[in-house]
């Protein structure tokens, strides 16, 4: 009895620790380290296993969602009469067509001023109605194809993927939290300072990447592709590769949205300045249109993902100046937490050196 309390104590401690942060003060052993590491992997997986379990709920939803862009292409290539599908179409509008032409001048024959037979225009009267129906149950609509599945157990695959990739933008943010809990003892409360806005603005900045991606981005790519000499190829897509495809244009777009921590984050560990990288404007202009040239798309396209990340960088110089405004600002309310004028270590302050602190100290050391 005694041991299921201590059980339950310890698991309600260590459900603490993972809704929590540990003080730079406090001080653990290595198996507390390890237990607190454990606990917080549990946490992401529990969450990670319940955000499959929605997703595979709704997985033909998901499916519809990233499939959607794909079925606008062919939707238009269809309209334009391309491809074994849309030549299909085509003759079926041209068979819609000669039925109701059929219709009409049957009801016409039929019609007591027609100057036909009696029996002629009885039985003519009689096959109306049915040539009508006939020509009812042709749908006029244009439809698409589905994509082509070559293996026994692609379907389940390809479905089992997709639902992963959903279930980890969407657990993303606990997962994000947790690693942060658990690395944020180590750090200094004016380093837990720096970090957290860096932290919090990475599951943002992803989510709106893979929308830039999704909305922009993957259409654009796929009306490039699918168009590319489209005459001469019957286009057969298959799942796999279509979702593997787009799972990576997604990707990529969350991952080039999180130029502005990292820049931030170099800034602020004194690799970079903001001056410098208002410097180096024309050289950003051109690392951006090369990052949109390596994705796939036409002209239109390829200025349509360079503005977006030369924006990011834009903002980034901006925040990199605020957060060096405020430092400059803090040093002059503290200035026992500057460098000292002798130039000698900064550790004679009693506070540790921060890293642009230690490069200024060697880099004169070796000068």
């Amino acid at each position: 009895m005694r041991q299921s309390s201590a059980g339950a104590v310890l698991g309600s401690v260590d459900m603490a620790t993972a809704i929590r942060t540990i003080g730079h003060e406090d001080r653990l052993s290595l198996v507390d380290h390890l237990e607190e590491l454990r606990t917080r992997l549990i946490v992401s997986g529990v969450v990670l296993a319940v955000a499959f379990g929605v997703c595979l709920w709704q997985n033909h939803a998901l499916l519809h969602l990233i499939g959607r862009p794909l079925e606008r292409v062919r939707h238009s290539q269809v309209q334009r009469g391309e491809g074994s599908l849309g030549q299909a179409a085509q003759a079926q509008q041209a068979v819609i067509k000669v039925a109701g032409e059929t219709a009409a001048t049957v009801a016409i024959l039929s019609a007591p001023d027609s100057g036909l037979p009696a029996a002629v225009r009885a039985r003519l009267a009689a096959e109306l109605p049915r040539l009508r129906a006939d020509t009812a149950k042709l749908s006029p609509g244009t439809q698409t194809e589905k994509l082509v599945t070559l293996g026994v157990g692609e379907p389940f695959t390809t479905t089992i993927t997709v639902v992963f990739f959903f279930a980890l933008i969407a657990s993303l943010p606990v997962i994000l939290f947790e690693l942060y809990g658990f690395v944020l003892p180590a750090l200094r409360p004016d380093e837990r300072r720096a970090v957290a806005p860096l932290l919090l603005a990475v599951p943002f900045l992803f989510v709106a990447g893979v929308l830039f991606g999704y909305f922009v981005v993957l259409p654009s790519a796929l009306h490039f592709l699918m168009n590319f000499n489209s005459s001469e190829f019957n286009i057969l897509v298959q799942a796999g590769p279509y979702y593997e495809f787009a799972a990576t244009v997604l990707l990529a777009m969350g991952l080039l949205f999180q130029v502005p921590v990292a820049i931030l984050g170099a800034t602020r560990a004194g690799l970079v300045s903001p001056r410098q990288l208002r410097r180096g404007r024309r050289y950003a202009i051109v690392a951006c249109a090369a990052v949109a040239a390596f994705l796939p798309g036409d002209a239109i396209t390829l200025l349509l993902e360079t503005v977006p990340l030369y924006v990011l960088y834009e903002a980034s110089i901006l925040l990199a100046s605020l957060a060096e405004r405020h430092e400059r600002r803090r040093e002059q309310q503290n200035p026992g937490a500057g460098p000292p004028p002798d130039g000698g270590p900064p550790a004679q302050q009693g506070t540790e050196p921060s890293v642009q602190q230690i490069i200024d100290h060697f880099d004169r050391e070796l000068s």
